[in-house]
Protein backbone atom coordinates (compact mmCIF):
# COMPACT_ATOMS: atom_id res chain seq x y z
CA UNK A 1 0.00 0.00 0.00
CA UNK A 2 1.38 3.21 -0.76
CA UNK A 3 2.43 5.74 1.92
CA UNK A 4 0.73 8.51 0.87
CA UNK A 5 -2.94 7.34 0.38
CA UNK A 6 -4.74 10.79 -0.49
CA UNK A 7 -7.32 9.49 1.84
CA UNK A 8 -5.06 9.26 4.45
CA UNK A 9 -2.87 12.68 4.02
CA UNK A 10 -4.08 15.00 5.62
CA UNK A 11 -5.93 12.65 9.39
CA UNK A 12 -7.51 14.91 12.03
CA UNK A 13 -9.80 18.04 12.35
CA UNK A 14 -11.29 19.39 9.09
CA UNK A 15 -8.92 22.26 7.50
CA UNK A 16 -11.22 25.23 6.77
CA UNK A 17 -9.00 27.56 4.53
CA UNK A 18 -10.38 25.71 0.74
CA UNK A 19 -8.48 23.29 -1.71
CA UNK A 20 -5.73 24.44 -3.56
CA UNK A 21 -4.13 22.33 -6.61
CA UNK A 22 -1.05 20.40 -6.38
CA UNK A 23 1.51 21.42 -9.02
CA UNK A 24 4.01 19.74 -10.96
CA UNK A 25 6.51 22.87 -12.18
CA UNK A 26 7.71 21.17 -14.82
CA UNK A 27 4.64 20.41 -16.56
CA UNK A 28 1.71 22.36 -15.07
CA UNK A 29 0.11 19.33 -14.42
CA UNK A 30 -2.11 19.41 -11.09
CA UNK A 31 -0.97 16.22 -9.10
CA UNK A 32 -3.57 16.31 -6.48
CA UNK A 33 -5.70 18.61 -4.78
CA UNK A 34 -5.24 19.25 -0.68
CA UNK A 35 -7.23 21.06 1.97
CA UNK A 36 -5.37 24.08 3.14
CA UNK A 37 -5.89 25.58 6.93
CA UNK A 38 -7.33 29.16 7.94
CA UNK A 39 -6.33 30.83 10.92
CA UNK A 40 -8.97 29.61 12.98
CA UNK A 41 -7.60 25.92 12.20
CA UNK A 42 -4.51 27.07 13.86
CA UNK A 43 -6.15 27.35 17.21
CA UNK A 44 -7.94 24.27 17.29
CA UNK A 45 -4.48 22.15 15.96
CA UNK A 46 -2.94 24.33 19.15
CA UNK A 47 -5.07 23.06 21.46
CA UNK A 48 -5.19 19.00 20.64
CA UNK A 49 -1.34 19.19 19.99
CA UNK A 50 -1.26 20.60 24.02
CA UNK A 51 -3.41 17.83 25.08
CA UNK A 52 -1.41 15.36 23.78
CA UNK A 53 1.96 16.48 24.17
CA UNK A 54 1.41 16.09 28.28
CA UNK A 55 1.40 12.05 27.49
CA UNK A 56 3.87 12.30 25.16
CA UNK A 57 6.02 14.03 27.53
CA UNK A 58 5.52 11.82 30.70
CA UNK A 59 6.38 8.94 27.66
CA UNK A 60 9.63 7.23 28.27
CA UNK A 61 12.85 8.07 26.28
CA UNK A 62 12.50 4.72 24.92
CA UNK A 63 8.86 4.97 23.22
CA UNK A 64 9.67 8.51 21.97
CA UNK A 65 13.23 7.13 20.19
CA UNK A 66 11.82 4.11 18.89
CA UNK A 67 8.89 6.52 17.07
CA UNK A 68 12.24 8.02 15.38
CA UNK A 69 13.97 5.25 14.46
CA UNK A 70 11.17 3.83 12.87
CA UNK A 71 10.52 6.66 11.10
CA UNK A 72 14.02 6.70 9.84
CA UNK A 73 13.63 3.43 8.49
CA UNK A 74 10.30 4.11 6.83
CA UNK A 75 11.97 7.19 4.56
CA UNK A 76 14.50 4.59 3.18
CA UNK A 77 11.73 1.77 2.97
CA UNK A 78 9.50 4.50 0.75
CA UNK A 79 11.95 6.11 -0.95
CA UNK A 80 11.08 5.52 -4.27
CA UNK A 81 7.64 6.95 -3.47
CA UNK A 82 8.83 10.03 -1.64
CA UNK A 83 11.20 10.65 -4.32
CA UNK A 84 8.58 10.73 -6.89
CA UNK A 85 7.03 13.36 -4.88
CA UNK A 86 10.08 15.57 -4.20
CA UNK A 87 11.21 15.28 -7.95
CA UNK A 88 7.56 16.42 -8.94
CA UNK A 89 6.67 18.92 -6.87
CA UNK A 90 9.62 20.40 -6.01
CA UNK A 91 11.60 20.20 -9.26
CA UNK A 92 14.25 18.13 -7.97
CA UNK A 93 16.43 16.37 -9.77
CA UNK A 94 16.48 12.41 -8.47
CA UNK A 95 19.90 12.90 -6.68
CA UNK A 96 19.37 16.03 -4.79
CA UNK A 97 15.78 13.86 -4.04
CA UNK A 98 17.91 11.11 -2.74
CA UNK A 99 20.05 14.02 -0.80
CA UNK A 100 16.71 15.02 1.00
CA UNK A 101 15.79 11.11 2.18
CA UNK A 102 18.90 10.33 3.22
CA UNK A 103 19.20 13.57 5.10
CA UNK A 104 15.56 12.98 6.20
CA UNK A 105 16.62 9.53 7.60
CA UNK A 106 19.44 10.35 9.31
CA UNK A 107 18.23 13.47 10.96
CA UNK A 108 15.71 11.30 12.56
CA UNK A 109 18.17 8.47 13.73
CA UNK A 110 20.39 11.94 15.28
CA UNK A 111 16.56 13.12 17.03
CA UNK A 112 16.19 9.66 18.58
CA UNK A 113 19.62 9.55 20.13
CA UNK A 114 18.27 13.17 21.21
CA UNK A 115 15.69 11.66 23.78
CA UNK A 116 18.42 10.06 26.32
CA UNK A 117 20.26 12.50 25.90
CA UNK A 118 22.17 13.90 29.62
CA UNK A 119 19.14 16.00 30.84
CA UNK A 120 20.70 18.40 33.03
CA UNK A 121 23.46 18.50 35.98
CA UNK A 122 23.18 18.44 39.80
CA UNK A 123 24.36 21.93 41.38
CA UNK A 124 26.10 22.66 44.98
CA UNK A 125 23.82 25.10 46.50
CA UNK A 126 24.38 26.59 50.12
CA UNK A 127 21.16 25.37 51.33
CA UNK A 128 20.95 21.54 52.64
CA UNK A 129 18.91 20.58 49.65
CA UNK A 130 19.67 18.72 46.25
CA UNK A 131 19.66 21.27 43.48
CA UNK A 132 20.02 20.21 39.79
CA UNK A 133 18.82 21.60 36.43
CA UNK A 134 16.82 19.28 33.82
CA UNK A 135 15.49 19.92 30.33
CA UNK A 136 11.81 19.63 29.74
CA UNK A 137 10.63 20.00 26.59
CA UNK A 138 8.72 23.52 25.49
CA UNK A 139 5.24 22.09 25.20
CA UNK A 140 4.22 22.79 21.12
CA UNK A 141 6.90 24.33 18.64
CA UNK A 142 5.65 26.04 15.67
CA UNK A 143 7.78 24.61 12.08
CA UNK A 144 7.63 26.96 9.15
CA UNK A 145 9.25 25.71 6.25
CA UNK A 146 10.05 26.56 2.77
CA UNK A 147 9.92 25.12 -0.63
CA UNK A 148 13.78 24.42 -1.96
CA UNK A 149 14.61 21.49 0.32
CA UNK A 150 10.97 20.88 1.68
CA UNK A 151 11.77 17.62 3.32
CA UNK A 152 15.04 18.11 4.84
CA UNK A 153 14.09 21.60 6.10
CA UNK A 154 10.92 20.77 7.85
CA UNK A 155 12.31 17.47 9.43
CA UNK A 156 15.06 18.68 10.56
CA UNK A 157 12.77 20.60 13.16
CA UNK A 158 10.51 18.49 13.46
CA UNK A 159 12.26 14.94 14.61
CA UNK A 160 14.33 16.74 17.54
CA UNK A 161 11.31 18.63 18.49
CA UNK A 162 8.92 15.28 18.94
CA UNK A 163 12.07 13.26 20.00
CA UNK A 164 12.27 15.77 23.29
CA UNK A 165 8.78 15.56 24.36
CA UNK A 166 7.16 18.50 22.12
CA UNK A 167 4.14 18.35 19.83
CA UNK A 168 4.48 20.17 16.58
CA UNK A 169 2.65 22.44 14.24
CA UNK A 170 4.02 22.37 11.14
CA UNK A 171 3.19 25.06 8.34
CA UNK A 172 4.68 24.22 5.06
CA UNK A 173 5.16 25.90 2.17
CA UNK A 174 2.01 25.59 0.26
CA UNK A 175 3.46 24.95 -2.96
CA UNK A 176 5.35 21.98 -1.92
CA UNK A 177 2.89 20.84 0.92
CA UNK A 178 3.67 17.24 0.41
CA UNK A 179 7.03 16.48 0.31
CA UNK A 180 7.42 18.75 2.91
CA UNK A 181 4.38 18.24 5.13
CA UNK A 182 2.14 15.87 4.47
CA UNK A 183 4.68 13.36 3.79
CA UNK A 184 6.10 13.21 7.25
CA UNK A 185 2.97 12.70 9.08
CA UNK A 186 2.45 10.31 7.02
CA UNK A 187 5.55 8.55 7.87
CA UNK A 188 5.09 9.57 11.63
CA UNK A 189 1.83 7.77 11.58
CA UNK A 190 3.18 4.78 10.22
CA UNK A 191 6.04 4.87 12.64
CA UNK A 192 3.37 4.60 15.43
CA UNK A 193 3.63 8.59 16.69
CA UNK A 194 0.60 8.87 19.00
CA UNK A 195 -2.49 10.84 17.30
CA UNK A 196 -2.48 14.69 18.10
CA UNK A 197 1.23 15.30 18.25
CA UNK A 198 1.89 16.79 14.68
CA UNK A 199 -0.31 18.60 12.79
CA UNK A 200 0.39 20.00 9.09
CA UNK A 201 -1.22 23.17 8.31
CA UNK A 202 -0.57 24.24 4.49
CA UNK A 203 -0.82 27.60 3.81
CA UNK A 204 -0.05 31.46 2.95
CA UNK A 205 1.74 33.93 5.02
CA UNK A 206 -1.51 34.27 6.99
CA UNK A 207 -1.35 30.82 8.59
CA UNK A 208 2.24 30.93 9.32
CA UNK A 209 1.57 34.39 11.33
CA UNK A 210 -1.18 31.95 13.41
CA UNK A 211 1.18 29.71 14.16
CA UNK A 212 3.66 31.92 15.35
CA UNK A 213 1.04 34.35 17.61
CA UNK A 214 -0.68 31.21 19.13
CA UNK A 215 -0.28 31.07 23.02
CA UNK A 216 0.31 27.56 23.34
CA UNK A 217 3.00 27.43 20.53
CA UNK A 218 5.81 28.08 23.32
CA UNK A 219 9.24 28.02 20.20
CA UNK A 220 8.79 28.87 17.03
CA UNK A 221 11.39 27.41 14.31
CA UNK A 222 11.62 29.24 11.23
CA UNK A 223 13.26 28.90 7.65
CA UNK A 224 12.37 31.36 4.70
CA UNK A 225 13.55 34.36 3.83
CA UNK A 226 15.44 37.12 5.54
CA UNK A 227 12.32 39.55 4.91
CA UNK A 228 9.62 37.26 5.96
CA UNK A 229 12.45 36.44 8.64
CA UNK A 230 12.18 40.00 10.50
CA UNK A 231 8.28 39.38 10.51
CA UNK A 232 8.46 36.52 12.03
CA UNK A 233 11.21 37.73 14.45
CA UNK A 234 9.11 40.38 15.37
CA UNK A 235 5.75 38.62 15.81
CA UNK A 236 7.37 36.26 17.72
CA UNK A 237 9.11 38.92 20.13
CA UNK A 238 5.69 40.62 20.80
CA UNK A 239 4.43 37.67 22.35
CA UNK A 240 7.49 36.62 24.21
CA UNK A 241 8.66 33.16 22.52
CA UNK A 242 11.67 32.01 21.20
CA UNK A 243 11.99 32.49 17.28
CA UNK A 244 15.21 29.85 15.38
CA UNK A 245 15.73 31.93 12.51
CA UNK A 246 17.61 30.51 9.52
CA UNK A 247 17.31 32.86 6.47
CA UNK A 248 19.04 34.10 3.54
CA UNK A 249 22.47 33.95 2.07
CA UNK A 250 24.64 35.55 -0.23
CA UNK A 251 27.57 33.02 0.11
CA UNK A 252 31.14 33.96 -1.44
CA UNK A 253 33.32 31.34 -2.70
CA UNK A 254 36.82 32.13 -2.53
CA UNK A 255 39.66 30.92 -5.15
CA UNK A 256 42.99 31.79 -4.03
CA UNK A 257 46.06 32.51 -6.15
CA UNK A 258 47.18 28.82 -5.51
CA UNK A 259 44.11 27.12 -6.63
CA UNK A 260 43.57 24.60 -9.40
CA UNK A 261 41.08 26.45 -11.43
CA UNK A 262 39.66 23.01 -13.04
CA UNK A 263 39.25 22.01 -9.46
CA UNK A 264 37.98 25.53 -7.98
CA UNK A 265 35.18 25.64 -11.44
CA UNK A 266 34.05 22.13 -10.24
CA UNK A 267 32.73 23.20 -6.91
CA UNK A 268 31.71 26.62 -8.21
CA UNK A 269 29.18 24.95 -11.10
CA UNK A 270 27.71 22.68 -7.80
CA UNK A 271 27.57 25.65 -5.14
CA UNK A 272 26.07 27.73 -7.26
CA UNK A 273 23.47 25.59 -9.89
CA UNK A 274 22.58 22.81 -7.65
CA UNK A 275 19.03 22.67 -7.58
CA UNK A 276 18.83 25.54 -10.12
CA UNK A 277 20.11 27.54 -7.58
CA UNK A 278 17.62 27.89 -5.14
CA UNK A 279 19.41 26.84 -1.83
CA UNK A 280 20.14 29.39 0.80
CA UNK A 281 24.10 28.11 0.93
CA UNK A 282 23.93 28.98 -2.56
CA UNK A 283 27.62 30.28 -3.64
CA UNK A 284 25.98 33.77 -4.89
CA UNK A 285 29.75 35.52 -4.99
CA UNK A 286 32.49 34.12 -6.72
CA UNK A 287 35.59 36.42 -5.81
CA UNK A 288 38.56 35.10 -7.82
CA UNK A 289 42.37 36.31 -7.64
CA UNK A 290 42.96 38.28 -10.99
CA UNK A 291 46.01 36.21 -11.94
CA UNK A 292 42.78 32.88 -12.24
CA UNK A 293 39.98 35.46 -13.17
CA UNK A 294 39.70 34.84 -17.14
CA UNK A 295 40.48 31.59 -17.14
CA UNK A 296 37.84 30.78 -14.36
CA UNK A 297 35.01 33.25 -16.21
CA UNK A 298 35.84 30.98 -19.43
CA UNK A 299 36.11 27.18 -17.72
CA UNK A 300 32.67 28.12 -15.64
CA UNK A 301 30.94 28.92 -18.26
CA UNK A 302 32.08 26.00 -20.36
CA UNK A 303 30.81 24.01 -17.95
CA UNK A 304 27.06 25.87 -17.04
CA UNK A 305 26.65 25.77 -21.46
CA UNK A 306 27.24 21.70 -21.03
CA UNK A 307 24.53 21.38 -18.59
CA UNK A 308 21.23 20.19 -19.51
CA UNK A 309 18.03 21.49 -18.17
CA UNK A 310 14.82 20.17 -18.46
CA UNK A 311 11.85 18.04 -16.54
CA UNK A 312 13.48 15.99 -14.05
CA UNK A 313 11.00 13.16 -13.69
CA UNK A 314 11.27 12.28 -17.65
CA UNK A 315 14.80 13.20 -18.75
CA UNK A 316 18.41 12.73 -17.32
CA UNK A 317 19.22 16.81 -17.06
CA UNK A 318 21.15 18.61 -14.78
CA UNK A 319 18.72 21.69 -13.50
CA UNK A 320 15.36 21.47 -13.13
CA UNK A 321 12.56 23.98 -13.25
CA UNK A 322 12.04 26.96 -10.88
CA UNK A 323 9.39 26.36 -8.57
CA UNK A 324 6.91 29.15 -10.32
CA UNK A 325 6.37 32.42 -12.57
CA UNK A 326 7.01 34.42 -9.83
CA UNK A 327 10.36 33.22 -9.20
CA UNK A 328 11.48 33.10 -12.55
CA UNK A 329 10.88 37.07 -12.87
CA UNK A 330 12.56 37.51 -10.06
CA UNK A 331 15.84 35.97 -11.32
CA UNK A 332 15.59 37.13 -14.69
CA UNK A 333 14.79 40.74 -13.47
CA UNK A 334 17.91 40.67 -11.38
CA UNK A 335 19.80 39.43 -14.45
CA UNK A 336 18.81 42.03 -17.02
CA UNK A 337 19.63 45.02 -13.92
CA UNK A 338 22.89 43.55 -13.37
CA UNK A 339 23.82 43.62 -17.46
CA UNK A 340 22.14 47.10 -17.84
CA UNK A 341 24.41 48.02 -14.84
CA UNK A 342 27.29 47.02 -16.84
CA UNK A 343 28.19 43.23 -15.92
CA UNK A 344 29.09 41.05 -18.87
CA UNK A 345 26.58 38.58 -19.98
CA UNK A 346 28.63 35.59 -20.42
CA UNK A 347 26.46 33.03 -20.40
CA UNK A 348 22.67 31.98 -19.95
CA UNK A 349 20.00 34.66 -19.05
CA UNK A 350 17.86 32.98 -21.08
CA UNK A 351 14.60 30.76 -20.38
CA UNK A 352 11.78 28.26 -21.48
CA UNK A 353 8.74 28.23 -19.20
CA UNK A 354 10.22 27.60 -15.72
CA UNK A 355 13.16 26.14 -17.05
CA UNK A 356 16.47 28.89 -16.74
CA UNK A 357 19.62 28.61 -18.40
CA UNK A 358 22.56 28.60 -15.62
CA UNK A 359 24.09 31.56 -16.05
CA UNK A 360 27.40 33.26 -15.61
CA UNK A 361 27.85 37.31 -15.37
CA UNK A 362 31.87 38.37 -15.60
CA UNK A 363 32.65 42.41 -14.81
CA UNK A 364 30.24 42.58 -11.60
CA UNK A 365 30.90 45.23 -8.86
CA UNK A 366 29.30 46.42 -5.38
CA UNK A 367 26.47 47.96 -6.93
CA UNK A 368 25.58 45.14 -9.72
CA UNK A 369 22.21 43.45 -8.59
CA UNK A 370 22.80 39.58 -8.68
CA UNK A 371 25.72 40.02 -6.86
CA UNK A 372 24.85 42.24 -4.33
CA UNK A 373 21.52 40.28 -3.98
CA UNK A 374 20.33 36.84 -3.32
CA UNK A 375 19.16 35.90 -6.73
CA UNK A 376 17.94 32.17 -5.71
CA UNK A 377 18.54 31.01 -9.04
CA UNK A 378 21.02 29.40 -11.28
CA UNK A 379 23.26 33.12 -11.45
CA UNK A 380 27.08 32.60 -11.22
CA UNK A 381 28.53 36.30 -10.47
CA UNK A 382 32.54 36.78 -11.06
CA UNK A 383 34.38 39.42 -9.39
CA UNK A 384 38.51 39.93 -9.17
CA UNK A 385 40.44 40.46 -6.17
CA UNK A 386 44.17 41.20 -6.01
CA UNK A 387 44.96 40.32 -2.45
CA UNK A 388 44.20 38.16 0.27
CA UNK A 389 42.94 41.36 2.40
CA UNK A 390 40.45 42.11 -0.90
CA UNK A 391 39.00 39.16 -0.91
CA UNK A 392 38.10 39.03 3.24
CA UNK A 393 36.83 42.83 2.48
CA UNK A 394 34.82 41.50 -0.18
CA UNK A 395 33.65 38.56 0.82
CA UNK A 396 32.50 40.00 4.77
CA UNK A 397 30.97 42.92 2.95
CA UNK A 398 27.18 42.79 3.01
CA UNK A 399 24.09 42.04 5.25
CA UNK A 400 24.61 38.19 4.87
CA UNK A 401 26.36 35.58 6.85
CA UNK A 402 25.57 32.12 6.05
CA UNK A 403 28.40 29.82 4.28
CA UNK A 404 31.68 30.57 2.75
CA UNK A 405 34.09 27.86 0.51
CA UNK A 406 37.64 28.64 0.04
CA UNK A 407 39.81 26.70 -2.98
CA UNK A 408 43.43 26.56 -2.19
CA UNK A 409 46.37 24.26 -2.11
CA UNK A 410 47.48 25.00 0.96
CA UNK A 411 44.86 23.85 3.69
CA UNK A 412 46.07 25.87 6.81
CA UNK A 413 46.14 29.15 4.73
CA UNK A 414 42.53 28.37 3.70
CA UNK A 415 41.51 28.16 7.45
CA UNK A 416 43.18 31.28 8.72
CA UNK A 417 41.24 33.30 5.90
CA UNK A 418 38.29 31.45 6.97
CA UNK A 419 38.54 32.59 10.44
CA UNK A 420 38.83 36.35 9.14
CA UNK A 421 35.28 36.20 7.40
CA UNK A 422 32.06 36.02 9.50
CA UNK A 423 29.95 32.94 8.51
CA UNK A 424 27.87 30.50 10.69
CA UNK A 425 29.87 27.74 8.51
CA UNK A 426 32.70 27.53 6.85
CA UNK A 427 34.47 24.76 4.47
CA UNK A 428 37.79 25.20 3.08
CA UNK A 429 38.63 23.50 -0.64
CA UNK A 430 34.57 22.74 -0.20
CA UNK A 431 31.99 24.71 -2.15
CA UNK A 432 29.52 26.48 0.47
CA UNK A 433 26.25 24.32 -0.16
CA UNK A 434 27.01 21.28 2.45
CA UNK A 435 24.32 19.70 5.68
CA UNK A 436 25.33 16.63 7.88
CA UNK A 437 22.38 16.04 10.29
CA UNK A 438 25.67 15.48 13.36
CA UNK A 439 26.58 19.27 12.40
CA UNK A 440 25.21 22.63 13.72
CA UNK A 441 23.40 24.84 10.80
CA UNK A 442 22.86 28.33 11.30
CA UNK A 443 23.72 31.75 10.09
CA UNK A 444 24.97 35.07 11.45
CA UNK A 445 23.87 38.88 10.52
CA UNK A 446 20.74 38.80 8.21
CA UNK A 447 20.94 35.08 7.74
CA UNK A 448 19.44 34.09 10.79
CA UNK A 449 19.98 33.89 14.67
CA UNK A 450 23.09 31.17 14.86
CA UNK A 451 23.37 27.59 14.45
CA UNK A 452 20.05 26.01 16.15
CA UNK A 453 19.50 22.99 13.92
CA UNK A 454 21.80 19.53 14.73
CA UNK A 455 23.31 17.91 17.13
CA UNK A 456 23.56 19.52 21.17
CA UNK A 457 22.16 22.81 19.47
CA UNK A 458 18.58 21.17 19.41
CA UNK A 459 18.69 20.66 22.80
CA UNK A 460 18.75 24.64 23.58
CA UNK A 461 15.84 24.91 20.40
CA UNK A 462 13.73 22.91 21.88
CA UNK A 463 13.86 22.17 25.70
CA UNK A 464 13.39 24.66 28.59
CA UNK A 465 16.45 24.54 31.02
CA UNK A 466 14.56 24.39 34.71
CA UNK A 467 16.39 24.58 38.05
CA UNK A 468 14.61 22.26 40.50
CA UNK A 469 15.20 21.84 44.28
CA UNK A 470 14.30 19.33 47.01
CA UNK A 471 14.66 19.36 51.07
CA UNK A 472 13.82 16.25 53.38
CA UNK A 473 11.94 18.93 55.75
CA UNK A 474 10.51 21.94 54.75
CA UNK A 475 12.70 24.57 54.50
CA UNK A 476 12.14 27.66 57.23
CA UNK A 477 12.34 31.68 56.93
CA UNK A 478 12.36 34.19 58.51
CA UNK A 479 8.98 34.49 58.54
Amino acid sequence: MPLLEPTLWQDGPTLTGGAAPVVEPATGRTLATLALAAPADVAESAVRARAAQEDWARAGHMERAAVLRRAGDLFAAHAGELREWLVRESGSIPGKADFELHVAAQECYEAAALASRPAGQVLPSEAPRLSFTRRVPAGVVGVVAPFNAPLILSIRSVAPALALGNAVLLKPDRRTAVCGGLALAAVFAAAGLPAGLLHVLPGGAETGAAVVADPLVRVVSFTGSTAAGRIVGELAGRHLKRAHLELGGNSALVVLKDADVEAAVAQASWGTFFHQGQICMTAGRHLVHASLYDEYVERLAARAEALAVGDPYREPVHLGPLIDRGQLERVHGLVEASTERGAKLVVGGTYEELFYRPTVLAGVADDTPAYAEEVFGPVAPVRSFATEEEAVALASAGPYGLSLGIVTRDAARGMDLAERIPTGIAHVNDQTVNDEAVAPFGGVGASGTGARFGGEANLDAFTELRWTTVRSTPARHPF
